[in-house]
């Protein structure tokens, strides 16, 4: 994402949704750290599937330690035995979709390299080809690691929670045409409002804590 881009996507949003705009002016500047290595961001994907952060970013760093360091991470999965992998905490249902992402973009069946020059919709067919990976996986790769400006991750548990605080919602937004109407209303800046909606999340957790004695 460009500065510019996201200089218009902010003022745009704020000019459209009075409700977004309170949140953009509490939280402030809009600062997505981006991982720009696909395979590297799919693996990570693989293994922080229902554990902790904490966890998850364990087990990486014990993986990228034995194969020699993220570069290393595609002929290492290819070569490690199961009980390797066990060894550095990866389960089992994870190895079979580590080995899966590694053998389909080494056998070229996965073409990482050409994502940058496809469409959203595109990019969901290509990467949920590979064991593990679904459509929310590959929203929040299109965000953070394409910097796509437009990506609605409506399956997101917290954008849906964000939603339903901030419209005060009674219920938890899931039906596709609640979502529809925010995507709509955020189109074609769908990634930064959702980046805002975490982050305004994030922002009232920060406020309990320093009103707690």
């Amino acid at each position: 994402m460009k500065r510019e881009e996201v200089l218009a996507g902010i003022d745009y949003l704020s000019r459209r949704d009075p409700v977004l705009r309170e949140v953009i002016e509490r939280v402030g500047n809009f600062a997505l750290q981006r991982e720009r290595d696909i395979f590297t961001a799919l693996v990570s994907a693989i293994i922080s599937q229902q554990i902790s952060t904490g966890a998850a970013r364990s087990i990486y760093g014990r993986l990228c330690e034995r194969v020699g360091g993220e570069k290393g991470l595609l002929d290492g999965l290819l070569k490690l035995s199961a009980e390797e992998l066990r060894g550095v905490g990866v389960s089992p249902q994870k190895q079979r979709y580590l080995k899966d992402l590694a053998e389909k973009v080494s056998g070229g069946e996965v073409h990482l390299a050409a994502l940058g020059e496809m469409s959203n919709d595109e990019i969901i067919a290509e990467l949920t080809k590979i064991k593990g990976i679904g459509v929310w996986t590959v929203h929040m790769l299109l965000i953070f690691s394409l910097g796509r400006l437009d990506v609605f991750p409506g399956g997101d548990f917290g954008v849906r929670t964000a939603i339903q605080r901030l419209y005060r919602k009674r219920k938890l937004p899931s039906k596709p045409a609640q979502l529809r109407k925010f995507e709509k209303l955020w189109q074609p800046y769908a990634s930064i409002a959702s980046w805002y909606c975490w982050r305004s999340l994030e922002f009232e957790e920060y406020k309990r804590k320093q009103a707690k004695p």
